[in-house]
């Protein structure tokens, strides 16, 4: 029974081996540069992206990752202060510097104000614009 035991680690191992870094490898001087973008308000959609991101940070190391959310349209519910289930995983991802990022525009369509934001949020003129202009900054956008 050990034996197929370690057989069958092996083949895991073999299998799904382990990521290879591209070069240059992730580093406090090299961080992987990484932006979401939510505009999904369900409950499902916040909790993937939060899932997501906690994942990100996991693997490469919080020192590793420079990372942005940007909120738009009904993902502005993610930085709800209000929401509980979200405000607190926020708030625990804002502890590692993820910056979190809120729509101006949406902010004014949807009369949400200021003081209705998770602390620590960020607000922006247009988040699609924050988007575009980080990816022209090589970060690396990623929709979960």
């Amino acid at each position: 029974m050990i034996k197929f035991t370690l057989i069958l680690l092996s083949f895991c191992i073999i299998a799904f081996g382990e990521t290879e870094f591209a070069e240059p490898k992730p580093s406090f001087d090299n961080p992987r540069k990484i932006v979401f973008g939510i505009s999904d308000g369900t409950p499902h959609s916040l909790d993937h992206l939060l899932s997501v991101a906690n994942n990100v940070l996991k693997f490469y190391g919080p020192e590793n990752v420079m990372m942005k959310i940007v909120a738009y349209s009904q993902g502005m519910k993610l930085l709800n202060k209000n929401n509980p289930v979200t405000a607190v995983r926020v708030d625990a991802l804002i502890q590692y510097e993820v910056e979190f990022v809120a729509c101006g525009n949406t902010m004014r369509t949807l009369k949400i104000k200021e003081e209705d934001l998770v602390e620590g949020s960020v607000i922006v003129t247009a988040g699609v614009v924050e988007l575009i202009e980080s990816i022209k900054n090589d970060w690396t956008y990623i929709n979960p």
